[in-house]
């Protein structure tokens, strides 16, 4: 899918909380401290911090960056599996304390992990149509593993946004192409009502995770008659370390293209924050001219895919606010009694 008129990124940013804990904490608690761990330690939300703190952080540093009036953004949109009100909208209480004023189409999506990233394809069409001048894309999440569940090892908080206009020479990348590739796959699932969800185990990786993934990415790569060798650096969601990697080379990516360090090494699986603070970090560090692959993946299931060509304006723009990796550096550890209290583990 190409955008009617050329749309880009006026400015990008991305939040994670301070608080870390080590997967070998989590592990000593249930007597895995000896087993392979999937990650090394992972970002916690604080007892003050919830997606919409997190959305609004990520949100006001994309602000900084694009340098616009707030009043002239038309839309916001913020993908996430964490909504702290089951009905009532995180957009607009994110919108209200950013001061982008009423008239404005908000709502939440969801789509497990690619929920960001569906809020990207509906601001690209806003604002290629005309219909909004900037439109502005969220993904964040507070995630929750059940206690003692593989999921616990990785779910973790942080976000990442996004404000989209016209491609011109204040956008820092623009969108070259982007495509879906949606099933009825059931890997991973939370019913109402239930506080953590369940999954498949094993089954969330070839039929699932690298199904959707490889396909989203080749189909976008035949539409812009492009190969992996023309691509600069690699985003994928990452819900492990070894299933980006894996996927990498499965297309005929060399892995030191992928995201600078694996965030989810170092902050977990962000879910709807995944791929876009992937993104973010990319281009913290990627130079004018680089292509940019970014694939995202939502249980349920899907990929949407993308492709970004970064502009001159990333070396004005990306000083303007905190890097990624100025978030991974500033991390204060917990032990796992104090992260039970903070994502309210403790049933009273």
């Amino acid at each position: 899918m190409k955008p009617i008129r050329p749309v880009g990124i006026v400015g990008y940013g991305g939040y994670v909380p301070a608080y870390r804990i080590k997967a070998s904490e989590i592990g000593r608690m249930w007597g895995n401290d000896g087993c392979a761990l999937p990650i090394i330690e992972k970002a916690v939300a604080g007892p003050d911090e919830d997606m919409t703190t997190i959305a609004y952080e990520a949100a006001r540093y994309a602000l900084q960056r694009a340098g616009i009036d707030p009043h002239e953004i038309g839309a916001v949109f913020i993908g996430s599996e964490s909504k702290p009100y089951a009905v009532k909208p995180s957009g607009t209480i994110v919108a209200e304390a950013l001061g982008i004023g009423s008239q404005l189409l908000a709502a939440d999506y969801e789509f497990a992990c690619k929920a960001g990233t569906e809020a990207f394809q509906t601001c690209i069409g806003l604002v290629s149509s005309g219909m909004a001048k900037y439109a502005m894309a969220i993904g964040a999440d507070t995630a929750q593993g059940k206690p003692a569940d593989e999921l616990e090892y990785t779910a973790a908080s942080g976000g990442a946004a996004f404000v989209f206009g016209l491609k011109s020479d204040e956008t820092v990348a623009y969108v070259e192409g982007s495509c879906s590739y949606t099933t009825d796959t059931a890997d991973f699932w939370r019913r109402a009502g239930q506080p953590y969800p369940a999954h498949f185990g094993r089954f969330t990786g070839k039929p699932a995770y690298f199904r959707h993934v490889i396909t989203a990415a080749r189909m976008l790569m035949e539409e812009l008659g492009l190969g992996p060798e023309d691509f600069d650096w690699a985003v994928f969601h990452q819900p492990n370390a070894k299933f980006p990697i894996k996927a990498a080379k499965m297309l005929g990516i060399p892995t030191e293209k992928l995201e600078p360090g694996l965030l989810v090494r170092y902050i977990g699986n962000t879910y709807s924050g995944s791929s876009p603070l992937g993104l973010a970090a990319t281009l913290d560090v990627a130079r004018p001219g680089d292509r940019i692959l970014m694939v995202s993946y939502g249980s349920g299931a899907g990929s949407d895919a993308f492709s970004f060509i970064v502009q001159d304006a990333i070396e004005e723009k990306r000083p303007l606010a905190p890097p990624i990796r100025a978030f991974i550096a500033r991390k204060k550890y917990v032990d796992y009694a104090s992260y039970a209290r903070f994502r309210g583990k403790l049933l009273r």
